[in-house]
Parts: C-alpha cells; sequence; structure tokens
C-alpha cells in the first residue's frame, strides 16, 4: 500500500491548481499576487475597467441632465458590460478556469451593483406624469 498510496498523493498533487501553475492567470491577470481573490475584490477589479469607468460617466450625465434615452443607452451598456465582464460569452470556459486558480473571483457583487443602477436610471430617468384636468 506504500507505493500506491504515495503514487495517488502524487497525482492528486499534481491535479490541484496552485498559483504556480496558473498558466490561466498569466494571461488573465498579469499583475495577480497569489492570494485568492474574493467576490469584494472581484467587483473592485471590474469597477476600474476603461468600459465600466465610461459608463459611470455616462450613467451619471444621463442622471444630470434626466435623459431617457441616455437612460437607455446607458442601461444597455451595463448590460453588455456584465455579459462581457462575467465571461458568459466565448470565453467562459477560461474564466472558470482562472476561478478554479483563484486568481478571478466570484462576479455576483458586480451583477448585483450593475443592476441596481440600471434600475435607478430606469425609475430616475422615466417621464413625469402630469395631471391634465
Amino acid at each position: 500500500m506504500g507505493p500506491v498510496r504515495r503514487r495517488l498523493i502524487w497525482a492528486a498533487l499534481l491535479v490541484t491548481p496552485a498559483p504556480a501553475w496558473a498558466e490561466v492567470c498569466d494571461k488573465e491577470r498579469p499583475n495577480w499576487s497569489g492570494d485568492p481573490v474574493t467576490a469584494f475584490g472581484e467587483l473592485i477589479y471590474l469597477l476600474q475597467t476603461p468600459v465600466v469607468l465610461l459608463l459611470i460617466v455616462a450613467t451619471a450625465l444621463a442622471v444630470r441632465f434626466r435623459s431617457e434615452w441616455g437612460g437607455l443607452a446607458v442601461v444597455v451598456g451595463w448590460s453588455l458590460s456584465t455579459f462581457l465582464a462575467t465571461g458568459w460569452g466565448d470565453f467562459g470556459d477560461i474564466r472558470a478556469a482562472a476561478m478554479a486558480e483563484g486568481c478571478v473571483g466570484n462576479s455576483a457583487l458586480f451583477i448585483v451593483f450593475a443592476a441596481l443602477v440600471c434600475v435607478g436610471v430606469v425609475l430616475y430617468t422615466a417621464p413625469l406624469k402630469r395631471d391634465n384636468k
């Protein structure tokens, strides 16, 4: 049982993901420190991407001018950003491998944040009801 157990332990160690063998993480997050990324860390990372920063500025402008069409454009932009940032597209398997390695966290908080922004924009830029008496 000794040599068989030893081979099983070595096989299990070779199969488990570790930061030293993280080839996916070299491509996804080149400056990753090796610590597992939490959902909050993923939210902060995704909020710093150029597309999302542009959407934050566009959201502020749509809300400031209370533009219905601007609000629609912003909501579509947030929807596309969640689609692309969360890996629901063609790169879902790469994102799943990066999550297994630990360099990409769960993006549920980002989805909730984007949904809340979209709901707020829709409610705030909706036309005001006027009483015609």
